[in-house]
């Protein structure tokens, strides 16, 4: 896909995602940008808690890479959010992949660890040992957990939101959550 600066003034910000998607389809740039700058903090959040960080760059670009040479065939059947979501999931998979990983030993620094209370919590801050913490306990989780509580607290979806992006239940997507959060207490020792 080629992608070109429009002409004419739109109010880009105003329009859902799938006119944007529409816009961006005919080569109009300004529109990609819009859903760049939606999706860029979501997506790199939830990159940068699955992979070690020096690496969390170079694979929420390749998302994007990955967006705009499948764009022209995203026909809207789905949530662009959707789409996204289960493209992030597949490059993060091809990173390990890649690197033929089995398990992560991550030392999280100061910055990191920053970042993640920035990040993960949306009310007063853990302290650094709480933070920790909470990062090796869900890297314990098996990965489905992990998805939903990044989903929950990192994207900041509501449930029903999760039940469509997953495509599940409304009344399972919240069983799942409910496990996976006691399944993290215990991860945690509470």
């Amino acid at each position: 896909m080629k992608l070109s600066v429009t002409q004419e003034p739109l109010r880009l910000v105003e329009m859902d995602d799938a006119q944007l998607v529409e816009l961006t389809q005919q080569g109009n740039e300004d529109a990609f940008s819009c859903l760049y700058d939606k999706y860029l903090p979501k997506i790199y959040k939830k990159v940068w808690f699955k992979i070690p960080a020096e690496y969390v760059e170079d694979v929420t670009h390749e998302i994007f890479i990955q967006v705009i040479r499948s764009l022209d065939n995203f026909r809207c059947e789905s949530q662009f959010s959707t789409w996204l979501w289960t493209i992030s999931q597949r490059q993060i998979a091809d990173f390990y992949r890649s690197k033929q990983w089995k398990s992560i030993n991550i030392e999280i620094e100061q910055e990191a660890i920053d970042d993640f209370e920035d990040i993960f919590f949306c009310h007063d801050s853990p302290d650094i040992e709480t933070s920790i913490m909470l990062r090796q306990a869900m890297r314990k989780l098996p990965e489905h957990y992990q998805e939903i509580i990044l989903l929950r607290f990192v994207d900041g979806y509501k449930f029903w939101e999760i039940a469509e992006l997953t495509e599940k239940n409304l009344e399972a997507t919240k069983s799942l959550y409910r496990r996976a959060i006691a399944e993290l207490k215990i991860a945690l020792g509470v």
